[in-house]
């Protein structure tokens, strides 16, 4: 299992939590941002610079993203995408997208994209939390066991 990162949007937070991973179970972990971005010096954390572009990250890792990977990502096309190469997606508030409820997430984020497009202010999601930073370490370490034991 490889563990590949959307980080242009990924929480700070959330990157620690996945660098400390990273070395703690030797899962090589490589992130994509289109900006600069500081890593720890490690032989399981990389760094890929992407162009500047819609969705060139997310391209970028659909390209390298095998079965049985690990994809962290709040961008739900992303998501679908990699689960329907057999990866695991999770976003970074702790929530697995499975092939059981990517459609509805996907369906809710079309909907409120015409929804923003007519005018409508929807706000954006809440801070990120304790809870949530604990809810993405323990969903993490859950799948990091689950592919360590076969």
């Amino acid at each position: 299992m490889k563990i590949w990162v959307d980080a242009d949007a990924c929480p700070v937070a959330i990157k620690e939590i996945l660098f400390k991973a990273a070395d703690r179970t030797q899962l090589h972990t490589t992130l994509f941002a289109n900006h600069a971005m500081r890593i720890p010096p490690s032989k399981f954390i990389s760094f890929v610079r992407v162009s500047s572009g819609f969705d060139v990250a997310d391209d970028e890792i659909v390209k390298r993203v095998e079965h049985g990977d690990l994809v962290v990502t709040q961008d739900i096309p992303l998501a679908a995408e990699v689960i329907e190469k057999g990866a695991t997606a999770l976003n970074p508030r702790g929530e697995l997208y499975t092939t059981s409820n990517i459609r509805a997430r996907l369906n809710m984020r079309d909907f409120m994209d015409t929804m923003r497009a007519s005018g409508v202010q929807s706000g954006g999601p809440p801070p990120l939390n304790q809870a949530d930073k604990q809810a993405f370490a323990n969903n993490l370490d859950r799948l990091i066991t689950k592919f360590k034991q076969g």
